[in-house]
């Protein structure tokens, strides 16, 4: 009997501290334009990328598609590469945290597209793709492709 209540208890235990930690992650400061220009600033890409608009975004990340009107992506930051390799970052403010978790659906399965149609034509980045930062902060999205994964965590906890 003392097992079944100490099992019981081992596993509210474990449920409460994995709530304790989905409620931290969720309650996060959303992410900023200025931690998208530390990345841009401290070279973390390979190549000087080249700025987009959040119109070319939306299209681009497919959102429509997800039920994310283009007014529910009021501002971003986008950069990406001109061609010669996988590599951008993206910071997508939403309105609203429904229209955050769709965008972070849409932005996945982007990413997931870049792997499979550069498998064939640039294997050289699919490491880059598959180490890919993309984390959802409150109304905001956050992805990073570049060369070393660590350094950008590095400069987003700064």
């Amino acid at each position: 009997m003392k097992k079944r209540v100490y099992g019981l208890l081992a596993a509210a235990l474990c449920v409460g501290v994995l709530a304790g930690c989905a409620a931290e992650q969720e309650s996060a400061a959303p992410y900023t334009k200025e931690q998208v220009q530390a990345l841009l600033d401290e070279g973390v890409f390979s190549e000087t990328l080249e700025e987009l608009d959040c119109d070319v975004a939306w299209a681009l990340y497919g959102l429509e598609e997800q039920g994310v009107s283009r007014d529910q992506l009021i501002d971003g930051m986008i950069f990406r590469s001109a061609g010669a390799t996988c590599e951008e970052a993206a910071l997508l403010i939403l309105e609203g945290e429904e229209a955050a978790e769709s965008t972070f659906t849409a932005v996945e399965q982007y990413l997931e597209g870049q792997v499979e149609s550069n498998r064939d034509y640039r294997p050289a980045e699919i490491p880059k793709l598959e180490s890919a930062y993309l984390e959802r902060r409150g109304e905001t999205v956050l992805l990073v492709v570049a060369p070393d994964s660590a350094a950008v965590k590095e400069i987003l906890e700064k």
